[in-house]
């Protein structure tokens, strides 16, 4: 069963052509990588997605549901969250406040049950915390979570960003170049997140140059080149294929 159907996404910018005729499909639960040469499109499609650019042509299909016309808040809402490609994090908050702000919108009580501090209220409050503290404990940033995260690494503000992604707690989770910046031992926590992650039965479609990291985690790796698909298939198939050496592995990598 797939849970994301990406058919035929064509978008161009003026003369230029980002996606042309993009087909393929996320089985669900799985572990999806996207990769390909810079300007190969892997961060439009993201946003084709989600919406944030419309699409010329195609369709995207979650779970049954058609996004096309959908708001970016309306496709969170059916729990198709991302990340992004340069780390965003709130300024003037800390890091557990960053991570709290991902699961706002799914909090039980509203603003006055929580302005007029009723204990059920608190009480969430409280349990969202806890769980916030154990997922910045799962990356090693639970000793950081009072400081500002404006002072965080970039390699840290990445890890952030993919915890405070997961507190929404998403059935789709787009992952746009999360290792970036990471050191090596970052890199490994990093990839043994995305494992839990995905045994929890979350499906992820990530964005990645790190091909170390994409061939140890994938299922299935999708290979663009110039907005074009040029191979679909399990790692083991997509390190062999000439077309993919010769426009990214390169035949060093051969």
């Amino acid at each position: 069963m797939s849970t994301l159907e990406i058919r035929s996404l064509r978008k161009s910018f003026g003369g230029l052509l980002a996606t042309a005729d993009v087909s393929f499909s996320v089985p669900e639960h799985s572990l999806t990588a996207l990769i390909g040469p810079n300007g190969a499109g892997k961060t439009t499609l993201f946003n084709l997605i989600t919406n944030l650019f419309p699409v010329d042509s195609g369709t995207v299909t979650f779970d049954g549901t058609a996004l096309g016309g959908l708001s970016s808040s309306a496709i969170a809402k059916l729990g198709v969250i991302r990340t992004f490609q340069t780390a965003r994090v709130f300024p003037g908050m800390t890091v557990l406040e960053n991570v709290l702000a991902g699961r706002h919108r799914l909090l039980p009580h509203g603003l006055a049950a929580q302005l007029a501090w009723l204990p059920s209220a608190l009480r969430a409050e409280r349990a969202l915390a806890n769980r916030a503290l154990q997922l910045l404990d799962l990356v090693g940033l639970a000793d950081q979570a009072q400081s500002p995260a404006t002072q965080l690494p970039m390699g840290a503000q990445k890890l952030l960003e993919v915890i405070r992604a997961l507190m929404a707690q998403p059935r789709l989770l787009l992952l746009d170049e999360p290792a970036a910046g990471l050191n090596d031992t970052e890199t490994a926590e990093l990839a043994a997140l995305l494992r839990a992650i995905q045994a929890c039965g979350v499906t992820i479609v990530v964005v990645e140059h790190n091909m170390s990291l994409v061939m140890g985690i994938a299922d299935q790796i999708v290979v663009l080149e110039a907005g074009r698909l040029i191979a679909a298939g399990p790692p083991a198939d997509i390190q062999r294929d000439p077309r993919v050496i010769a426009a990214y592995l390169g035949e060093e990598a051969a």
